[in-house]
């Protein structure tokens, strides 16, 4: 009887951890698959963006970050993201991170310039604004409060 019921107990174990996998599958980009373009972006300070971060245009989700690596020579981050086919971006396109809220999630908003020219797969986006550090900016207020009552 103890055998049966460790036997049912273990079939349920799996089944919930097939689900919870399948459910992981079916709302990511893994079941899409990266159908889209990659580009890249460079940013001074990329704190929060990880891979699978959204990359939004008009709030609306346009693509994903797929990768992200440290330039040697200069210390900033290079962001690749994929964009959906069907968006096409000016080569003036600019890149910020930004969050959901004030404490929200962070994600990539992108803002569309003017050119006729179009990104292409494995070109660089050259305007971007880096993650704003929230603590940073409350110490640095903080501080320079306590130093003006001195």
């Amino acid at each position: 009887m103890n055998n049966v019921a460790e036997t049912i107990i273990g079939t349920l174990v799996l089944a919930v951890a097939a689900a919870f996998a399948w459910y992981v599958y079916a709302t990511t980009d893994i079941a899409r698959g990266h159908s889209g373009y990659v580009v890249k972006a460079v940013f001074d300070n990329a704190s929060g963006v990880n891979i699978g971060t959204d990359v939004r245009l008009a709030g609306i989700k346009v693509g994903s970050v797929v990768g992200q690596t440290l330039d040697q020579e200069n210390y900033q981050a290079i962001i690749a993201m994929t964009i959906e086919r069907g968006v096409k971006l000016p080569e003036d396109t600019s890149a910020k991170i930004t969050t959901d809220g004030l404490l929200g999630d962070k994600y990539i908003a992108l803002d569309p310039g003017g050119s006729d020219v179009l990104l292409k797969d494995g070109d660089i986006m050259e305007n971007t604004q880096s993650s704003i550090d929230l603590w940073a900016l409350v110490n640095e207020y903080l501080f320079k409060k306590e130093e003006k009552n001195k």
